[in-house]
């Protein structure tokens, strides 16, 4: 099970990412903007996700994912750390909401982490 050292390790080896305190919380920006934090005692990440995909995810695995109150009007979700599989889940979910946020020039920059190919 990930913990709150493997998200701020994986997090930052994202390309021009880091990490700020915002809000008593860890928050990682790519290019100034944030695409995850680590809130609740560390015990999860909010990470950017377009809302469909998001009630999608929620209904499919509520024991992994959930929407705070206070984000329900906002492309975010919340992943419980203790629910996913290992490091490259963390990875997956942390690299597509920095995918999400990254300016053009880095998805360009990093096309194995850029735009997602449709299938």
């Amino acid at each position: 099970m990930p913990d709150a050292d493997d998200v701020r390790r994986t997090a930052l080896s994202l390309p021009d990412t880091t990490e700020k305190i915002a809000w008593s919380m860890p928050t990682f920006r790519v290019a100034g903007k944030m695409f995850a934090t680590l809130p609740e005692e560390e015990t999860s990440i909010a990470v950017r996700c377009p809302k469909e995909e998001r009630d999608e995810l929620v209904l499919a695995e509520p024991g992994k994912f959930w929407i705070a109150d206070h984000e329900a009007g906002f492309a975010w979700v919340r992943v419980r750390l203790a629910a996913l599989e290992d490091g490259d889940e963390l990875r997956d979910i942390l690299a597509d909401s920095w995918r999400q946020a990254a300016p053009p020039r880095l998805l360009d920059a990093y096309p194995e982490l850029g735009r997602q190919k449709a299938d």
